[in-house]
């Protein structure tokens, strides 16, 4: 079930390249050139980063915790909970699994030249002992270490200022305003001498790419840009004191999309970074940004990105890089996710403790929960995460959109899982109705196991997979690349579950059905599992594309079986096929065209006609003499009104009739 981290390692290796074609030894430093962003020899360096969130800035959605979420928050109720020893404990734990050289090295070996750092301040700054923490910058110093060995830059990130840049969790703030807004006086300055710190400390590093001088500031209503501009002018003016040599990333207000009043650029070595999510992945989004970067001439950056489906992923990433654009995702590990490579899973005891913070269960005892969540960090450790191998191949597979690849290899006879669909963007891996949020949806309503499109939840079928897909509406569709050991016939076996019924679906081999209408009952439940069977299903040896098509949908589908149940004619002979069969016409319903499939047991005339619902014909197809064997025939029904129509083929003795349905 668990596909470990080993297993992905060697998948994406196959298409992947290594980091040593993607970056340079972070030996000189990154500046600006232009709208580009260069390397000491002028050549350009396109940035494609993760960000470490959740590292040293805890939220409370990616540990599941419930509440205001921000570091504070989770830390005071750690601290109610198991008291402030423990809790010094456990945060030891969490900040020495969460990311480890380890962790860097595979982001580097997926492809990746950069990592954002997200940090709160008070990583490097004691606001008691009003002095700086040596072990906040040890802990650097370790960092860029091993991003150092594996050939990466890293951008520092204050995620977290002083008195909140927003009013939001994200950046510790108290909830109620952004007081390094509302209060300047109190908190600037300590912004600025943190940062100056950095700088100073920091200033002849060039393994570090540059300073993220804010993380997503918002001000207050009834502020203008033109604070956060001057803001930010004290901030370079001090950090070019000691450092003429680092980038500084800029944000624009409001999450990092308002850049209103912040041109033109104040220094020569500046990049306009800004944040994207939960919208359309067209030039349009970003035209206001390329008109920035032309008209003053200076880079842009993409410094924060994600938490959606990987055609999204895909999308946005070709939309940056098809206008020289670089780039970071966020986050390169959560608990229990699906929008993240990796996947730390919730330990039972630790899900005993999140059930206490949600009102569903009794308080736990002090002993119990510490070692819950020291459970819980220990489950961060990258070993013991379930890899997302399609968020990896989204962002760096070039065959993503054009190319489907096997999930794992499925042989017939055999047992495919209905999850276990190709890799591949949508439309070429599969096709669903809902696949990307752009303002609200929800692409994966399950949220379980992969990070597409389809829908897929925990099954309780027993006999099954312990992920199936559901939610299934007409028209979706699954591929999966099988290699058929024997050509012949088949009995399939299907299990599903629906609490509505009136399911249909049939099978494709290389996009031509092969049975007919699958129904699926009303079964009691959506858990409530039966096996359906589709006989005297013929399948040609090879590889091929085999493919569930959804007719009518609101049913569940955990796995199929294929049987082998006699040696059939192999289509490519030159003897002739040994039955009659008219197959459903595909696709169905249509636009216009579709194609009729059918096989001929003997030589001779055969007519196929089209009726309507009263029972009149409406066109003739085909009246002519054919030879045995089977033919297909592409008919265009552009002239004739939407609706119910039958086809009926009749060829000697044989007869038989279909139902088709015209959609415009």
């Amino acid at each position: 079930m668990r596909r470990s981290l080993t297993v992905g390692v060697l998948l994406t290796g196959i298409l992947l390249l290594g980091p040593h074609l993607w970056a340079q030894s972070p030996s000189a430093f990154l500046h600006t050139q232009g709208r580009q962003i260069v390397d000491s020899t002028g050549n350009p360096i396109l940035l494609r980063g993760y960000g470490l969130g959740g590292w040293l800035v805890p939220e409370g959605y990616m540990l599941h915790i419930p509440g205001f979420g921000s570091p504070t928050a989770i830390r005071n109720m750690l601290e109610n909970l198991i008291g402030p020893q423990n809790t010094a404990l456990f945060y030891s734990h969490y900040e020495a699994n969460y990311v480890t050289e380890a962790d860097i090295h595979q982001i580097a070996q997926w492809g990746f030249n950069s990592i954002r750092l997200p940090f709160h301040f008070k990583v490097f700054y004691d606001t008691s002992a009003h002095a700086f923490r040596q072990e906040g910058f040890a802990l650097l110093d370790t960092l860029l270490n091993w991003c150092e060995q594996n050939g990466m830059y890293v951008i520092l990130d204050m995620h977290c200022a002083p008195g909140g840049q927003n009013k939001d969790n994200i950046s510790d703030s108290d909830g109620i305003e952004a007081r390094l807004w509302t209060e300047p006086n109190r908190y600037q300055p300590l912004t600025i001498t943190i940062w100056k710190e950095i700088a100073r400390r920091y200033a002849h590093d060039p393994r570090i790419g540059g300073y993220d001088l804010l993380n997503e500031p918002v001000l207050p209503q009834g502020y203008s840009n033109q604070v956060l501009r001057d803001f930010y002018i004290q901030l370079t003016d001090s950090i070019r004191q000691v450092d003429t040599n680092h980038i500084l990333f800029i944000e624009g207000n409001w999450y990092a999309t308002d850049f209103g009043l912040l041109t033109p650029p104040w220094d020569s070595n500046m990049v306009y970074s800004f944040h994207k999510y939960w919208n359309e992945t067209t030039v349009g989004t970003i035209q206001y940004l390329l008109d920035i970067r032309s008209q003053f001439d200076v880079p842009l950056w993409l410094g924060e990105t994600g938490e959606n489906s990987n055609p999204w992923y895909y999308e946005v990433k070709q939309l940056m890089e098809n206008h020289n654009i670089g780039w970071c995702w966020w986050a390169h590990k959560k608990l229990a996710t699906i929008t993240s490579p990796l996947s730390a899973v919730i330990p039972p005891d630790y899900q005993i403790v999140l059930d206490y913070w949600n009102g569903q269960g009794g308080r736990p005892s002090v002993s119990f929960a510490t070692n819950a969540l020291l459970q819980m960090a220990e489950a961060l450790k990258i070993q013991n995460c379930e890899f997302r191998s399609g968020v990896i191949r989204a962002l760096r597979d070039p065959n993503f959109a054009t190319q489907p690849e096997p999930f794992v290899n499925h042989t017939i006879p055999g047992i495919i899982n209905a999850v276990h669909y190709d890799y591949g963007n949508h439309g070429i891996g599969y096709i669903d109705s809902d696949y990307r949020n752009t303002g609200g949806s929800n692409w994966n309503n399950g949220w379980e196991y992969r990070n597409d499109g389809v829908d897929i939840e925990r099954s309780q079928d027993a006999q099954g997979y312990p992920y199936n897909v559901g939610w299934t509406q007409p028209g979706e569709k699954l591929n999966y690349t099988v290699q058929i050991q024997t050509g012949g016939f088949y009995s399939v076996f299907a299990r599903v579950a629906s609490q509505i019924g009136g399911g249909r679906f049939l099978l494709l081999v290389d996009d031509q059905p092969v049975t007919g209408l699958i129904n699926v009952p009303n079964t009691g439940g959506w858990q409530n599992w039966i096996t359906v069977q589709a006989d005297n299903v013929q399948l040609p040896a090879g590889t091929h594309q085999l493919s569930v098509f959804v007719i009518q949908g609101d049913f569940n589908l955990n796995q199929m079986t294929f049987l082998l149940t006699g040696v059939g004619v192999d289509p490519q002979a030159p003897e002739v096929a040994r039955q009659y069969y008219l197959a459903p016409n595909y696709p169905n319903p249509f636009n216009a065209q579709t194609v009729f499939r059918y096989q001929l047991a003997r030589a001779g005339k055969v007519r196929l006609d089209i009726f309507n619902l009263l029972g009149e014909k409406v066109e003739t197809v085909l009246n002519a003499f054919q030879p045995a064997g089977e033919h297909r025939i592409r008919w265009n029904a552009e002239h004739l009104a939407p609706g119910v129509y039958y086809y009926r083929l009749r060829a000697g003795d044989f007869v038989d009739t279909r139902k088709l349905v015209l959609a415009k």
